[in-house]
């Protein structure tokens, strides 16, 4: 994390406040404009890695920045009658006229540049080559067709480059010397420049913390050929924690070795560790996510892009609307859905059956239906989803212990996703046993596996400071996947199990807060008499003295104390 790397912060800080002072106040549209340049610096870079990766294996590797780019409004049309060789011959003639270098159009070519000319070739080339990069018929194509490049000032971008180039140097150095994997540049930064969302008191997106997301991945084991799935996915975050975990697992197989634990625990390598051609294949048709906000839509595609998707499943769409009609898709549902608002009755799908507008109770069931049989979600909800005592909310938790095999609740401690929000939160983490429309002839959960996370390692505070150790974080790994009902009983304990006739009993109502089945160990506390403390109290104030003495004291606080003495004698 950034608050750990005190000369990253810092330089992050120095890109913010130039923004700031540039012009471009909007924290959202800055991080999206700081967000076309690090992905212009990352392209170039993944580019110059792979070619010298080709150039050692003597495999043949074709660079996006040979040949020649076109502008779109340069394209000659190519009549549908057109044969092969016309529309060579076209295109030629458009490469002839108005073709731009593409080696011209890398970072390490632009930056060169000065000040007016840079910021000339960058509106005019760069950004629109960025926007086009993947074809025409391309979803990053589509969703940058509205992305617009508006740093208005040369020296802003001049000092936005340079500063950039400094990021990229002390992750690098970091990564050597800390031993992790270089891909977490651009969620480093959305952490940061998030946080600065939250000390301005703007109401914008907040990024799940990745030790959280990657404690999310281990719970569900997600693998290679798996569909999954985040139906609020912002920049991207869970669908990455799930692409780096299959791809660590790929690697373990492959036989590498040397992987160290990150800071948090957590192994995790580079996309190059053991990933097949067939394998990317498999992969880039496994990641879905959708999102409401066009603008994180973008940063989400330009994030799994710059990770190794070249062509990420991300689109614009409201999840919980009626225009949304996916059902029984996925294997796997990784997701923090909204936990505040509602939305308009009106366009709520028709097919949910809970009755309310509360995003956070809708986006579970909604990813109840996204699920196919036997599918498992993990998701993180507000902890008021596992007390609350409205119909919507006992309907739901109905749902999730007779429909799903509901294997685990974690309580998180409320500073978890400070500095944004100080709400306390848990996950949940169920298997579809039961569809929409089946009849429940048993119900599907057995037991409930609980724990009371106290530490995720980092402290709890603003700052989030990392702590030594682990926090529970591998604790809640291990305990979860060696569970067993026979064992795990011991209720004054972190974890334990409760069987689901106990949950579904009158008294209880499918109440699945940790509170109600914890069993709290009190220690008795010896105290000593008043009189014994009273004695200690004079000894304090005059020392060894003799009561006869004492009893001549007239006033003040001796006198008062041995007053007292006298009536608890």
């Amino acid at each position: 994390m950034l608050q750990n790397n005190p000369e990253l912060k810092s330089k992050i800080d120095q890109l913010w406040n130039k923004f700031w002072s540039g012009g471009i106040s909007n924290p959202l549209t800055a991080i999206e404009q700081i967000t076309y340049l690090l992905f212009m610096k990352r392209l170039d870079d993944l580019d110059q890695k792979k070619q010298a990766n080709a150039d050692w294996t003597g495999e043949k590797y074709t660079s996006r920045f040979t040949g020649a780019w076109v502008p779109p409004e340069h394209r000659s049309r190519i009549p549908e009658s057109a044969g092969e060789l016309e529309k060579i011959e076209i295109r030629a003639n458009d490469e002839r006229k108005h073709g731009i270098d593409k080696q011209t159009l890398r970072w390490n070519e632009f930056k060169r540049m000065q000040a007016e000319e840079m910021l000339q070739h960058v509106q005019t080339k760069v950004f629109p080559f960025l926007r086009d990069m993947n074809g025409e018929e391309s979803n990053f194509t589509h969703h940058m067709k509205n992305a617009v490049f508006i740093i208005p000032k040369p020296a802003l971008l001049v000092e936005a480059v340079k500063t950039i180039d400094e990021i990229f140097e002390v992750m690098e150095k970091d990564s050597q010397e800390k031993g992790q994997a270089f891909q977490d540049i651009q969620g480093d930064v959305y952490e940061m420049l998030l946080s600065e969302i939250a000390t301005a008191g703007k109401n914008g997106q907040f990024r799940t913390p990745r030790h959280i997301i990657k404690l999310m991945a281990e719970l569900v084991r997600p693998q290679l050929g798996h569909r999954i799935a985040d139906p609020a996915c912002g920049s991207g975050g869970f669908l990455l924690g799930a692409y780096q975990y299959i791809v660590t697992e790929l690697a373990k197989k492959a036989g590498a070795k040397d992987l160290q634990p990150d800071e948090d625990g957590f192994v995790r390598t580079s996309v190059a560790a053991g990933l097949t051609e067939k394998a990317q294949a498999i992969l880039q048709e496994s990641l879905y996510g959708y999102d409401i906000d066009s603008t994180m839509v973008r940063l989400g595609l330009m994030n799994l892009m710059m990770h190794g998707i070249d062509e990420p499943n991300i689109d614009y769409k409201d999840t919980l609307s009626k225009s949304f009609s996916e059902e029984a898709e996925y294997d796997i549902v990784m997701a923090n859905p909204p936990f505040t608002g509602s939305i308009d009755k009106g366009d709520i799908n028709e097919s949910f059956t809970l009755s309310t507008t509360k995003t956070e109770l809708l986006f579970v069931e909604n990813i109840y239906r996204l699920l196919k049989k036997g599918g498992t979600a993990c998701v993180i909800v507000p902890q008021g989803v596992l007390f609350g005592s409205g119909g919507a909310f006992r309907n739901l938790r109905q749902l999730l212990v007779d429909r799903c095999d509901l294997k685990a609740v974690v309580t998180m401690p409320s500073g978890v996703f400070k500095p944004y929000a100080g709400v306390s939160t848990a996950i949940l983490l169920f298997t579809k046993v039961w569809g929409p429309k089946d009849t429940v002839t048993k119900p599907a959960t057995e037991h409930v596996w609980f724990y009371d996370m106290q530490s995720d390692g980092y402290s709890l505070d603003d700052k989030r400071t990392k702590q030594d150790g682990h926090g529970d974080l591998q604790d809640i790994v291990a305990k979860f996947h060696a569970r067993n009902p026979e064992v795990d009983t011991d209720r004054t304990q972190k974890w334990f199990m409760v069987p689901r006739e106990e949950i579904a009993n009158e008294e209880n109502n499918f109440d699945l807060s940790l509170s109600r089945y914890k069993e709290d160990v009190f220690e008795e506390v010896h105290y000593d008499s008043p009189a014994v403390i009273l004695d200690r109290l004079l000894k304090a104030e005059v020392g060894d003295v003799e009561d006869a003495d004492l009893a001549k004291v007239q006033s003040g606080i001796v006198r008062e104390l041995l007053e007292l003495r006298g009536m608890v004698a």
